[in-house]
């Protein structure tokens, strides 16, 4: 997944950047004392060409690079939390985290 992500960058922004940190989220279920998950999070961004149709790009098999178009939604079912922004002609921004605990 973070390979698929960061070629995406090379191949279609020639730059861009990766962002590694820890995801935190606390939660309590009712009657419960709060918990604290970890995670954690990657941020790939680039200020290539944006992609123009982000839930076309999201379906299996859809491609505009010839490949299989298995890269973007392959990676969403890899991690628990997949965040795809994107204006065409500004970049891309894609945030996703897997929760450890």
């Amino acid at each position: 997944m973070t390979s698929e992500l960061a070629r995406n960058i090379i191949k279609y922004a020639t730059r861009g950047r990766l962002i590694i940190g820890e995801a935190r989220r606390g939660f309590a279920p009712s009657g419960f004392s709060q918990t604290q998950a970890r995670g954690l999070r990657l941020i790939f961004e680039d200020n290539g060409p944006g992609i123009p149709d982000t839930t076309a790009a999201m379906r299996d098999g859809f491609t505009t690079g010839g490949g299989l178009g298995k890269g973007l939604p392959g990676s969403r079912r890899l991690v628990d939390e997949f965040t795809l922004e994107s204006a065409h002609g500004e970049g891309t921004r894609i945030t996703v985290v897997r929760w450890i605990n």
